[in-house]
């Protein structure tokens, strides 16, 4: 297993698994696991690491779901990767197909994991700044609902991102983020305005009735063993997974 040695959870069949940078072949400012694809990095070593880390999860890395991500609110249905077709500009993906893995990449976002095992339902959502507050992650949840799942039975997990004493923003940027999701109200440890988007995900996720979630204790900013966009800039991607039995 690549990554953190912690960093895969099972709960009733049901699979979240979340990386670190270590483990591939990208070279600096990508260094090591980078599994982002439109970051600049050498396209071959991203291929690379997706296969290593794919197959560390015992996953067939041509059955991964990815997305092309835009910090917006809508989600795609799917029950197979996108093969040849271009793939879609949408922020969550849901599934009913069990095996099928989904992944979402981050680099300071909050990445959430949701799946119903009773049902054989599983979503994974990129949820930055912009996502959490145009609803991305209560979208994600609506269309797993309309495939059968039931709040009560979600299993959700947000992996690392950066916290709220880090993610420092103007005064009218906070303002702006908590009229909508008031639990994303942050101060940073310095004493300036904040938002916290991992509080903002759980306080929606609790509203729509999903009790069973965990959080990742990582900030990304802090961490020197994950990717962080605000601290380096030019960077890689991490990835969490998501898929059932």
């Amino acid at each position: 297993m690549i990554g953190q040695r912690d960093a895969v959870t099972s709960t009733s069949g049901a699979h979240f698994a979340f990386t670190d940078r270590w483990g591939g072949v990208s070279a600096a400012p990508y260094e090591e696991l980078n599994l982002g694809g439109a970051v600049g990095d050498d396209p071959d070593a991203v291929r690379v690491n997706r296969e290593l880390a794919a197959k560390s999860l015992g996953l067939d890395p041509a059955g991964v779901v990815w997305m092309n991500q835009v910090h917006g609110p809508d989600v795609a249905v799917v029950d197979g990767p996108w093969g040849s077709s271009d793939v879609p500009r949408v922020d969550a993906v849901v599934t009913t197909r069990r095996g099928l893995a989904l992944a979402v990449l981050t680099a300071d976002c909050t990445p959430v994991l949701l799946a119903d095992p009773v049902a054989g339902v599983a979503a994974a959502a990129h949820a930055g700044r912009p996502g959490m507050i145009a609803g991305v992650v209560p979208a994600a949840v609506r269309a797993m609902l309309e495939l059968g799942a039931e709040p009560s039975r979600i299993v959700a997990r947000t992996g690392p991102a950066v916290c709220g004493r880090c993610y420092e923003v103007p005064e009218a940027m906070r303002a702006e983020v908590s009229a909508v999701e008031p639990a994303a109200y942050a101060e940073t440890s310095w004493g300036t305005p904040a938002v916290d988007v991992s509080a903002g995900v759980h306080a929606q996720l609790e509203r729509l009735g999903v009790r069973d979630r965990e959080q990742s204790p990582v900030c990304t900013l802090e961490s020197s063993d994950h990717f962080s966009y605000r601290r380096d800039r030019t960077t890689g991607r991490l990835a969490g997974y998501v898929w059932l039995d």
